[in-house]
């Protein structure tokens, strides 16, 4: 019985989507966003520390007001907003 040719494999077939997959970039956690986050959660807090602890006679504070209590939060809103990588 005559032998069989012996065939040459084809390289396997990959579609292009798959090929994209692959080359797509990961998106993960940025390493600076926690320290940035507990920055803005501490500074907010520090501000509004510092103004009860004072009484608002600090330079900056004293042209502010009551409106330091909003500074501090803004702060405090902007850790807020980097620990949910909101865009």
């Amino acid at each position: 019985m005559p032998k069989s040719r012996v065939r040459k494999k084809k390289p396997n077939y990959t579609p292009e989507s798959a090929i994209a997959e692959r080359k797509a970039v990961k998106i993960g956690p940025k390493p600076w966003i926690a320290p940035l986050m507990i920055g803005l959660f501490l500074f907010g807090l520090l501000w509004i520390v510092v103004f009860y602890i004072t009484r608002g006679d600090v330079a900056v504070m004293r042209e502010l007001g009551n409106w330091n209590l909003a500074v501090g939060f803004v702060f405090i809103a902007g850790g807020f907003v980097v620990a949910t990588r909101w865009r």
